[in-house]
């Protein structure tokens, strides 16, 4: 909204006087003309009528008005949106900030307003009380403004949702004494609902502490958006979101991401017209599913916007193979019936058709299932066996239920998880005295830790496990006398698991109930990383952070106030800053937690309080614009027009017509159009500002291919070798740059990495023939044509890559090359290297042959200090260098080696130390050659 307004609005009286200046000069006539006296003159006058106005023209009246008026509108000092509000000055001023996961958007436009505010307080002398509702601590003691303002300057968004209920308490123990003045609330628009969550209250609270005034300010964009679940389902990924706006349809991006950030998947967030919920859904196959590491709402990022994937959340392959042949013709007397139904929502089903379990087996183990779930099957052939327990040891997890075979079998048993007695006991029948037993609660720890107890289950017959000190330890689940239900045994990185009892009805209520299916869902998460497990006391060990989410929805390491999580009783509810989002664990396991919890749904804050509207303000504010040199502009103007109306009245301006109809447009353009600074000789052309600072500071660059994955990779690269540049070395390049070859100055730069690409489009005979002449010119250029192949260079290049960069070099004057030389510079600009590799190492460096005096022709001149002009690699140099923005490399090396990274930036270095020291090192050989003459 804009709006007008005035420093000194009392000089705005003086416009009552417009009424007398216009008497005034209505009165006044124009000064009588004066005529030379010769009597010829006045006998040549008596012919012509010549009347003297008694009063000055009405327009010329209305000129000198708006002159008038512009002057004393000058003089009241007026303001293009002037600062409405002021703050109270009965008391102090109470700021209340959400630094919470939904203001890191806007989160420096909030830092401003809140020093805007703190500086008004300064003005008045007034104290101020801070208080940023995502922080662990405040003080909300009325403080000096500077106090203030440092804290907020210090302040950052957090990655959680601010916990508004501990507000009463701060407030009410520093305003015992005195109410504040002013109370502004400067929220983040956003309030979570959902199983038990209370109803917000913060504008009660504040309302409660008696301010004068009570201001509410909110972000002008209301779409904050979470999302609250993501589901591996039969078709695609499926994602549930939230927003605070609910009132117009809305479609949103939706990408899903692998661990080298690399978009993979995408799709469309769909909120229908007044709904809150929205629904995407990823379709992708269930390996490229598989490979989701986070997935993301195309707007501007955050930590709800962002949700964290982990080993649990990819959907599991898993084989039933069933020995009971009545499921076709009887499907509700068949275990496998209720099984599949139980697991079909959360993972793909591979069932076995062959009626001989040792063919079912080993083509079921072909498939590399995640789980196996054998039902009416007690032994199984002695070469499929010992696969299956290979699969079991190696991490798969097998599944069993109970069956009369089971019951009747003899001798051991190497997939039992406990001795078994042989036979079956059963309760409620003809000859049982007993009824049939419900399910005790869970224990503290297992797979069904934290499940609900079973109450409408009941088992009516089940296989008993021999007695031993060790079987509670084994058991999941048990029956209210005691006796095990569920079972298991670690063997190797896997595990196994027995139901004691079937899969179908006959034996209990179990595949009736929907504890079936979570017992099952839980079971099959079982084939995940080890991470989480129980340790020597038997109970979950914590998992340190290991990659934590900030507010802006990136992966960080910086851990804060973060404390280690326990995933059987951290992962639910709301993230805080104890275990604020992320991952938790290591590199070789962790589990994801995630800001909000399945159901939760955001809500906008309402800005009402006892029925009665409290006083809201948007974000951002227009700053005040002073409009006194506009006014005065134009009251120059007036008086210009003024004085040649004057002038053309008494005759003095004596111009032909269309000379005196270019006056007033030329003046006008002369004074609206003057330069506003002085003009200089040296001021440059566009685009001399950014050659100046390439020129200031050393940078490396690449060549734009127009592929973006590739040039994020070289942009990426080249900033690591900078990173690792500046900390290695004394020199400290500015960040890399890319250039177009077409277009660019590349003089300034002493080295270009060129990464070839037969799919990038092939620059033209005019930038190949730039490039020549940079080469000729001194500079160098890598070409890296990332194929790892053992011939990046010759009449052998057979790969894509190399046939483009063959194509790229006919046309320019390439010397004589060769791999680099055991006794190189290279080899020893700076480290002492006999190899150069990147993410690939079997490629060799070429350069141009028979540098430093030993060279083979001389039909191609070197540069003046020994510089190959050229280097031709296939290692991937960039890939090898490259790193995100957390410092982490982002492709892997092959063969995974640490060593073989640091190699290739070591290669870096000396690269560049070539680059920008020439023959230096070269030279030093000639040393002692030269003190000994010296010296004679």
């Amino acid at each position: 909204m804009i709006g007008f307004g005035f420093t000194t609005p009392l000089v705005l009286t003086a416009l009552l006087a417009l009424p007398l200046i216009w008497f005034l000069l209505k009165l006044t006539p124009p000064r009588p003309a004066h005529e030379v006296f010769p009597p010829l003159r006045i006998l040549a006058s008596l012919l012509q009528r010549h009347e003297t106005p008694a009063q000055s023209p009405w327009w010329l009246t209305l000129l000198r008005l708006l002159l008038a008026s512009a002057v004393i509108l000058a003089m009241a000092g007026p303001l293009l949106n002037p600062r409405r509000d002021h703050l109270s000055t009965r008391g102090p001023l109470l700021l209340v900030i959400d630094n919470s996961w939904a203001a890191a958007p806007d989160w420096r436009e909030r830092v401003a307003a809140g020093e805007a505010l703190i500086a008004e307080a300064e003005s008045r002398n007034l104290p101020v009380s801070l208080i940023l509702t995502a922080d662990d601590s405040n003080d909300a003691t009325p403080q000096g403004a500077d106090v203030a303002r440092a804290r907020l300057e210090a302040a950052a968004a957090r990655p959680v949702p601010a916990p508004r209920d501990r507000l009463a308490r701060l407030l009410a123990n520093a305003f015992q004494a005195q109410a504040p003045g002013s109370a502004v609330y400067m929220t983040d628009g956003v309030t979570l609902a959902g199983k038990g969550l209370a109803e917000d209250r913060t504008l009660a609270t504040l309302s409660a502490l008696a301010p004068d005034r009570l201001t509410l300010i909110r972000s002008k964009d209301d779409s904050t958006l979470a999302i609250t679940g993501v589901r591996n389902a039969v078709e695609g990924v499926e994602v549930t979101a939230s927003r605070a706006d609910s009132f117009g349809s809305a479609d949103y991006p939706l990408s899903a991401f692998d661990r080298q950030q690399r978009a993979i998947g995408t799709d469309v967030l769909h909120f229908a017209a007044g709904a809150a919920v929205g629904h995407g859904l990823i379709r992708a196959p269930l390996e490229l599913r598989n490979e989701y590491a986070s997935i993301a709402i195309g707007i501007a990022p955050n930590a709800g916007s962002t949700y964290l994937l982990d080993d649990g959340a990819k959907r599991r392959r898993v084989g039933i193979i069933g020995g009971d042949s009545a499921e076709s013709a009887r499907p509700l007397l068949s275990s496998v019936y209720y099984i599949r139904r139980a697991l079909s929502p959360f993972a793909d089903i591979s069932q076995s058709n062959s009626n001989d379990p040792g063919m079912a087996l080993t083509g079921m183990l072909a498939l590399k299932p995640s789980a196996l779930v054998l039902t009416d099957i007690a032994k199984l052939p002695g070469g499929p066996g010992r696969a299956l327990l290979d699969w079991v040891r190696s991490g798969g997890t097998l599944i069993r239920f109970a069956s009369p075979e089971l019951a009747a079998s003899e001798g051991d048993d190497p997939f039992a998880t406990v001795p078994l007695r042989r036979g079956e006991r059963s309760f409620g029948g003809v000859l049982s005295w007993s009824e049939p037993q419900p399910l005790a609660a869970y224990p503290d720890i297992g797979a069904f830790a934290d499940l609900p107890r079973a109450d409408d289950v009941h088992v009516r017959r089940q296989i008993l496990a021999e007695p031993s000190p060790d079987l509670a330890q084994h058991t999941l689940a048990s029956l209210a006398d005691g006796t095990p239900l569920v079972t298991s045994r670690k063997l190797g990185a896997g595990e196994i698991v027995l139901f004691h009892v079937s899969g179908e009805p006959g034996w209990s209520d179990l595949p009736l109930s929907g504890h079936f299916v979570e017992m099952l869902r839980r079971l099959v998460q079982l084939s995940r990383s080890t991470i989480g497990q129980t340790g020597a006391n038997g109970k979950p060990e914590p998992l340190p952070p290991y990659r934590l989410l900030s507010a802006e929805g990136a992966l960080t390491t910086v851990f804060g106030s973060a404390k280690p999580l326990n995933p059987a009783t951290d992962l639910g509810g709301i993230a805080d800053t104890t275990h604020p989002p992320g991952l938790y664990g290591g590199e070789d396991g962790y589990v994801a937690r995630n800001l909000l919890p399945v159901g939760t749904e955001l809500r906008p804050i309402p800005a009402v309080v006892d029925g009665r509207a409290v006083d809201s303000r948007p974000l951002t504010i227009e700053q005040p614009r002073d409009l006194v040199p506009l006014v005065i502009g134009l009251a120059l103007v007036l008086v210009m027009l003024d004085g040649l109306a004057v002038l053309w009245l008494n005759g003095g301006l004596r111009l032909r017509r269309a000379a005196t109809a270019a006056v007033l447009p030329l003046a006008l353009l002369t004074l609206f159009a003057w330069p506003s600074g002085p003009l200089r000789a040296d001021d440059g052309k566009p685009g001399d500002e950014t050659l100046r600072k390439r020129l200031d500071t050393t940078h490396l660059a690449y060549v734009v291919t127009g592929e973006e994955a590739v040039d994020a990779i070289s942009r990426q690269g080249l900033a690591g070798l900078t990173e690792f540049l500046a900390y290695r070395t004394a020199l400290e390049p500015g960040q890399p740059e890319g250039v177009d070859i077409a277009r660019d100055e590349l003089s300034v730069f002493p080295l270009i990495y060129w990464p070839v690409s037969a799919t990038a489009r092939m620059p033209d005979a005019a930038a190949i023939g730039r490039i020549g002449a940079y080469m000729r010119a001194g500079g160098t250029v890598l070409f890296d044509t990332r194929d790892q192949s053992e011939h990046a260079f010759g009449d052998t290049a057979v790969t894509p890559n190399g046939e483009r960069l063959r194509t790229i070099l006919a046309d320019l004057d390439i010397p004589p090359l060769e791999p680099v030389p055991a006794r190189h510079v290279l080899t020893r600009s700076f480290y002492l290297m006999t190899q150069f590799p990147g993410r690939y190492a079997e490629s060799p460096l070429w350069v141009e042959a028979g540098q430093g005096g030993n060279r083979s022709s001389d039909a191609t001149p070197v540069s003046p200090d020994g510089v190959s002009p050229i280097l031709i690699t296939a290692n991937d140099l960039a890939g090898a260098w490259a790193v995100d923005d957390t410092g982490n490399p982002i492709l892997p090396t092959i063969p995974p080696d640490e060593n073989q990274r640091e190699y290739a930036y070591r290669a870096g270095v000396n690269i560049m130390m070539y680059m920008l020291t020439g023959n230096y090192k070269g030279d030093q050989v000639h040393v002692p050659a030269l003190l000994e003459r010296l010296g004679n």
